[in-house]
Protein backbone atom coordinates (compact mmCIF):
# COMPACT_ATOMS: atom_id res chain seq x y z
CA UNK A 1 0.00 0.00 0.00
CA UNK A 2 1.52 3.38 -1.14
CA UNK A 3 0.28 6.98 0.57
CA UNK A 4 0.75 10.32 -0.37
CA UNK A 5 -0.23 14.06 1.28
CA UNK A 6 -3.03 16.02 -0.29
CA UNK A 7 -3.96 19.79 0.71
CA UNK A 8 -6.71 21.48 -1.27
CA UNK A 9 -7.01 25.14 -1.48
CA UNK A 10 -9.64 27.93 -0.77
CA UNK A 11 -12.92 26.68 -2.79
CA UNK A 12 -11.72 23.13 -3.13
CA UNK A 13 -12.37 22.32 0.39
CA UNK A 14 -16.27 22.94 -0.60
CA UNK A 15 -16.29 19.09 -1.66
CA UNK A 16 -14.20 18.05 0.78
CA UNK A 17 -15.87 16.23 4.23
CA UNK A 18 -15.14 18.05 7.30
CA UNK A 19 -11.97 15.82 8.50
CA UNK A 20 -10.20 16.66 5.27
CA UNK A 21 -11.07 20.53 5.28
CA UNK A 22 -8.32 22.77 5.19
CA UNK A 23 -5.48 20.79 6.40
CA UNK A 24 -3.28 18.34 4.68
CA UNK A 25 -4.33 14.59 5.22
CA UNK A 26 -3.47 11.18 3.88
CA UNK A 27 -4.68 9.47 0.83
CA UNK A 28 -3.64 5.52 0.52
CA UNK A 29 -3.58 4.12 -2.70
CA UNK A 30 -2.65 1.02 -5.25
CA UNK A 31 -1.38 0.11 -8.27
CA UNK A 32 -1.26 2.81 -10.70
CA UNK A 33 -3.27 6.05 -10.80
CA UNK A 34 -3.36 9.51 -12.33
CA UNK A 35 -3.45 11.96 -10.17
CA UNK A 36 -6.67 13.20 -11.53
CA UNK A 37 -8.52 10.31 -11.05
CA UNK A 38 -7.57 10.46 -6.91
CA UNK A 39 -8.27 13.95 -6.61
CA UNK A 40 -12.07 13.17 -8.46
CA UNK A 41 -12.14 10.07 -6.18
CA UNK A 42 -11.59 12.49 -3.47
CA UNK A 43 -14.36 14.28 -4.43
CA UNK A 44 -13.02 17.74 -6.32
CA UNK A 45 -14.01 17.41 -10.05
CA UNK A 46 -11.26 18.34 -12.64
CA UNK A 47 -13.03 21.41 -14.18
CA UNK A 48 -12.40 22.97 -10.40
CA UNK A 49 -9.01 22.69 -10.28
CA UNK A 50 -6.25 24.63 -11.86
CA UNK A 51 -2.79 23.93 -10.60
CA UNK A 52 -1.16 21.07 -8.45
CA UNK A 53 2.03 20.88 -7.13
CA UNK A 54 3.73 17.80 -6.43
CA UNK A 55 6.58 17.84 -3.92
CA UNK A 56 6.98 21.30 -4.89
CA UNK A 57 6.88 20.98 -8.72
CA UNK A 58 3.82 21.97 -11.09
CA UNK A 59 2.20 18.81 -12.84
CA UNK A 60 -0.74 18.66 -14.79
CA UNK A 61 -3.48 15.65 -14.22
CA UNK A 62 -1.40 12.81 -16.45
CA UNK A 63 1.14 12.46 -13.96
CA UNK A 64 1.08 9.44 -12.21
CA UNK A 65 0.88 9.46 -8.39
CA UNK A 66 3.65 7.88 -6.49
CA UNK A 67 4.73 6.76 -2.93
CA UNK A 68 5.70 9.85 -0.60
CA UNK A 69 4.14 12.01 -2.95
CA UNK A 70 3.22 15.74 -1.04
CA UNK A 71 0.43 17.52 -3.00
CA UNK A 72 -0.81 21.03 -2.87
CA UNK A 73 -4.04 21.15 -5.68
CA UNK A 74 -5.14 24.86 -6.30
CA UNK A 75 -7.97 26.11 -8.05
CA UNK A 76 -8.43 29.29 -10.05
CA UNK A 77 -8.88 31.38 -7.30
CA UNK A 78 -5.44 31.20 -5.59
CA UNK A 79 -3.18 29.22 -8.61
CA UNK A 80 -2.83 32.97 -10.30
CA UNK A 81 -0.38 33.46 -7.45
CA UNK A 82 2.33 30.78 -8.26
CA UNK A 83 4.74 31.59 -11.05
CA UNK A 84 6.33 29.03 -13.14
CA UNK A 85 2.79 26.82 -12.95
CA UNK A 86 1.69 24.71 -15.25
CA UNK A 87 -1.97 26.54 -15.21
CA UNK A 88 -4.73 23.13 -16.24
CA UNK A 89 -7.41 25.55 -16.77
CA UNK A 90 -6.91 28.67 -19.40
CA UNK A 91 -6.94 32.38 -18.56
CA UNK A 92 -9.81 32.77 -20.30
CA UNK A 93 -12.09 32.14 -23.10
CA UNK A 94 -12.52 33.93 -25.99
CA UNK A 95 -16.34 34.34 -25.25
CA UNK A 96 -18.11 33.50 -22.30
CA UNK A 97 -20.69 31.33 -23.22
CA UNK A 98 -22.91 28.78 -21.04
CA UNK A 99 -24.67 25.48 -21.00
CA UNK A 100 -26.74 24.80 -17.70
CA UNK A 101 -28.13 21.61 -15.86
CA UNK A 102 -32.13 21.13 -15.18
CA UNK A 103 -31.54 22.81 -11.58
CA UNK A 104 -30.49 25.89 -12.83
CA UNK A 105 -33.73 27.38 -14.97
CA UNK A 106 -33.77 30.59 -13.12
CA UNK A 107 -29.90 31.20 -13.40
CA UNK A 108 -30.23 30.28 -17.13
CA UNK A 109 -32.85 33.29 -17.38
CA UNK A 110 -30.91 35.65 -15.43
CA UNK A 111 -27.70 35.65 -17.37
CA UNK A 112 -29.18 35.44 -20.77
CA UNK A 113 -31.35 39.03 -18.86
CA UNK A 114 -27.46 40.48 -18.73
CA UNK A 115 -27.07 39.44 -22.15
CA UNK A 116 -24.98 36.24 -21.93
CA UNK A 117 -24.91 33.16 -24.69
CA UNK A 118 -26.97 30.78 -22.40
CA UNK A 119 -28.10 27.44 -23.54
CA UNK A 120 -30.61 25.63 -21.11
CA UNK A 121 -33.50 23.24 -21.85
CA UNK A 122 -35.35 21.43 -19.24
CA UNK A 123 -34.51 18.12 -20.93
CA UNK A 124 -30.87 18.03 -21.41
CA UNK A 125 -29.39 14.60 -19.88
CA UNK A 126 -26.20 14.69 -18.53
CA UNK A 127 -24.31 13.09 -21.95
CA UNK A 128 -25.65 15.69 -23.90
CA UNK A 129 -24.62 18.73 -21.47
CA UNK A 130 -21.23 17.24 -21.32
CA UNK A 131 -21.09 16.87 -25.39
CA UNK A 132 -22.70 20.48 -25.82
CA UNK A 133 -20.11 21.86 -23.38
CA UNK A 134 -16.81 19.91 -25.30
CA UNK A 135 -18.31 20.49 -28.66
CA UNK A 136 -19.14 24.12 -28.51
CA UNK A 137 -16.55 25.19 -25.98
CA UNK A 138 -19.22 25.89 -23.42
CA UNK A 139 -18.84 26.72 -19.54
CA UNK A 140 -21.25 23.83 -18.11
CA UNK A 141 -22.97 24.99 -14.71
CA UNK A 142 -24.40 22.73 -12.46
CA UNK A 143 -25.17 21.58 -8.98
CA UNK A 144 -24.21 18.06 -9.99
CA UNK A 145 -20.70 17.31 -9.32
CA UNK A 146 -20.78 13.73 -11.11
CA UNK A 147 -21.51 15.86 -14.26
CA UNK A 148 -18.55 17.92 -13.80
CA UNK A 149 -16.52 14.98 -13.59
CA UNK A 150 -17.50 13.60 -16.93
CA UNK A 151 -14.58 13.48 -18.94
CA UNK A 152 -14.86 15.39 -22.16
CA UNK A 153 -15.96 18.59 -19.85
CA UNK A 154 -13.31 20.99 -20.08
CA UNK A 155 -14.89 24.35 -18.94
CA UNK A 156 -17.26 23.74 -15.84
CA UNK A 157 -18.18 25.17 -12.54
CA UNK A 158 -19.96 23.73 -9.51
CA UNK A 159 -22.61 26.07 -8.65
CA UNK A 160 -22.61 26.61 -4.61
CA UNK A 161 -25.34 29.21 -3.79
CA UNK A 162 -29.31 27.70 -4.14
CA UNK A 163 -30.51 31.39 -4.36
CA UNK A 164 -30.91 32.24 -8.01
CA UNK A 165 -29.71 35.85 -7.35
CA UNK A 166 -26.81 34.69 -5.40
CA UNK A 167 -26.15 32.32 -8.13
CA UNK A 168 -26.19 34.37 -10.85
CA UNK A 169 -23.60 37.02 -8.28
CA UNK A 170 -21.29 34.04 -8.02
CA UNK A 171 -21.01 33.33 -11.30
CA UNK A 172 -20.27 36.91 -12.22
CA UNK A 173 -17.81 36.95 -9.76
CA UNK A 174 -15.75 33.37 -10.68
CA UNK A 175 -15.49 34.64 -14.36
CA UNK A 176 -15.03 38.19 -13.72
CA UNK A 177 -18.01 38.97 -16.43
CA UNK A 178 -19.31 42.17 -14.63
CA UNK A 179 -17.62 44.13 -17.33
CA UNK A 180 -18.83 42.30 -20.01
CA UNK A 181 -22.89 42.68 -18.75
CA UNK A 182 -25.26 44.03 -21.49
CA UNK A 183 -28.68 44.12 -20.44
CA UNK A 184 -32.07 43.51 -22.48
CA UNK A 185 -29.74 41.60 -25.77
CA UNK A 186 -30.81 38.37 -25.42
CA UNK A 187 -34.04 36.71 -25.49
CA UNK A 188 -35.33 35.43 -21.99
CA UNK A 189 -37.13 32.93 -23.32
CA UNK A 190 -34.87 31.19 -25.86
CA UNK A 191 -31.69 32.60 -25.79
CA UNK A 192 -31.87 34.13 -29.30
CA UNK A 193 -30.33 38.37 -30.33
CA UNK A 194 -33.00 40.57 -30.36
CA UNK A 195 -33.36 43.24 -32.86
CA UNK A 196 -35.44 47.03 -33.04
CA UNK A 197 -38.40 46.37 -34.70
CA UNK A 198 -41.18 48.77 -36.07
CA UNK A 199 -44.21 49.27 -34.44
CA UNK A 200 -45.99 49.30 -37.56
CA UNK A 201 -44.75 46.24 -38.60
CA UNK A 202 -46.12 44.38 -35.69
CA UNK A 203 -48.94 46.24 -34.50
CA UNK A 204 -51.10 43.34 -34.49
CA UNK A 205 -49.05 41.45 -31.59
CA UNK A 206 -48.69 44.71 -29.61
CA UNK A 207 -52.15 45.16 -26.89
CA UNK A 208 -54.55 47.65 -27.49
CA UNK A 209 -53.27 49.75 -24.43
CA UNK A 210 -49.96 49.69 -25.57
CA UNK A 211 -49.93 50.47 -28.85
CA UNK A 212 -50.27 54.53 -28.27
CA UNK A 213 -47.97 54.65 -25.00
CA UNK A 214 -44.87 52.26 -26.33
CA UNK A 215 -42.75 53.41 -29.49
CA UNK A 216 -39.78 51.12 -28.79
CA UNK A 217 -39.97 47.37 -29.80
CA UNK A 218 -37.45 44.57 -30.00
CA UNK A 219 -38.14 40.85 -31.86
CA UNK A 220 -36.50 38.05 -31.14
CA UNK A 221 -34.72 36.86 -34.37
CA UNK A 222 -35.44 32.98 -33.11
CA UNK A 223 -38.87 32.47 -31.59
CA UNK A 224 -40.29 36.02 -32.57
CA UNK A 225 -40.77 37.32 -29.06
CA UNK A 226 -41.91 41.03 -28.56
CA UNK A 227 -40.16 43.33 -25.99
CA UNK A 228 -41.02 46.67 -24.41
CA UNK A 229 -40.30 48.66 -21.73
CA UNK A 230 -43.14 48.16 -19.50
CA UNK A 231 -43.73 47.55 -15.71
CA UNK A 232 -41.73 44.31 -15.99
CA UNK A 233 -38.53 46.31 -17.69
CA UNK A 234 -38.86 48.57 -14.64
CA UNK A 235 -38.50 45.21 -12.63
CA UNK A 236 -35.71 43.20 -14.80
CA UNK A 237 -33.83 46.58 -14.28
CA UNK A 238 -34.58 46.89 -10.48
CA UNK A 239 -32.73 42.98 -10.92
CA UNK A 240 -30.37 43.86 -12.73
CA UNK A 241 -29.37 46.62 -11.08
CA UNK A 242 -29.36 44.80 -7.42
CA UNK A 243 -27.03 42.02 -9.10
CA UNK A 244 -24.30 44.22 -10.31
CA UNK A 245 -24.27 45.86 -7.14
CA UNK A 246 -23.78 42.89 -4.75
CA UNK A 247 -21.04 41.47 -7.11
CA UNK A 248 -19.31 45.08 -6.87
Amino acid sequence: MSQAEFQFLAELNHFLPPSKQQISFPHFFKGRTSIKDTIEALGVPHPEVDAILVNGESVDFSYILQDGDRITVYPVSVAREIPSTIHLRPTHLPEYRFVLDIHLGKLANGLRMLGFDTLYRNDYDDAELAQISAAENRILLTRDKGLLMRSMVTYGYYVRATNPERQIVEVLQRFNLSGLVSPFHRCIRCNGLLEAVAKESIIDQIPPKKQLSIHEFHRCQECAQIYWKGSHYDRMQEFINGVLTAEC
